[in-house]
């Protein structure tokens, strides 16, 4: 598999509007209802793939291998909060993202992602125990 090449800089970024479901009540993460921190990683985590989605290459996909998530203020239903992921090193394989979630100015969350470059064919199929 010839790996792709991705500059330090890379960027895309997502955003979502807090529903109820995405409260840490809903997703079992607490009981508040306010935006539950699997749901910022899971927002951290799209805009990474976002990010490299318009220039990988057919055959090959990127999936996560680490994450840490510091998670700094709540975020009440209503509320819409961006995600911006940057390319922040390319490690042969491995791409490490920094990531900043804002509700407005105000920093919600900062998520490193590092994601690995697969053959998405051959990840499947290890998946699947083929």
């Amino acid at each position: 598999m010839e790996l792709p090449e991705f500059a330090p800089g890379l960027n895309a970024r997502v955003e979502l509007t807090v529903t109820d479901s995405d409260t840490a009540q809903s997703v079992g993460s607490g009981d508040v209802p306010v935006l539950a921190t699997p749901r910022v990683l899971a927002l951290a985590e799209a805009a990474t793939v976002a990010a490299t989605a318009r220039h990988i290459p057919g055959g090959i996909t990127t999936v996560g291998t680490l994450a840490e998530v510091r998670h700094r203020m709540p975020t009440p239903v209503g509320r819409r909060v961006v995600a911006h992921a940057t390319l922040a090193k390319m490690d042969g394989r491995k791409l490490l993202f920094d990531v900043v979630v804002r509700d407005g100015e105000t920093v919600v969350a900062e998520v490193r992602v590092e994601r690995a470059l697969v053959d998405r064919r051959d990840f499947i199929a290890r998946a699947l125990g083929a």
